[in-house]
């Protein structure tokens, strides 16, 4: 175990194994989070974001009031740029809140 340690990084207080450049200094390995789909509804053709319907919406939007991002809904880029304007309206008309209520 301590033949595989590079003795120049355990004076600096970080311990990298060697052969792997890649190593975090505490040697955890991350893992990547799996794409999360977009709902099913989304995919039907013709389908758009109405801003009077909040219940819908709220799928899109966090806990504290964000838009959640493309990557994470899993939605086409016009899809993002519909859901972005239908939120912003239901915000502008109280249908949605801008923050969390806490």
């Amino acid at each position: 175990m301590s033949d595989d340690i590079n003795d120049d990084n355990v004076s600096k207080g970080t311990v990298v194994r060697e052969g792997r450049a890649d190593a975090d200094p505490l040697g955890i390995r991350r893992r990547r989070g799996g794409k999360k789909r977009a709902p099913s509804f989304t995919s039907e053709p013709g389908f758009e974001f109405d801003y009077k319907d909040p219940q819908q919406l709220r799928y899109f939007v966090t806990d504290r009031g964000k838009i959640v991002p493309r990557r994470v809904s899993g939605l086409t880029a016009q899809q993002q740029r519909s859901l972005t304007i239908a939120v912003k309206r239901a915000r502008n008309i109280a249908l949605l809140p801008y923050t969390s209520v806490k």
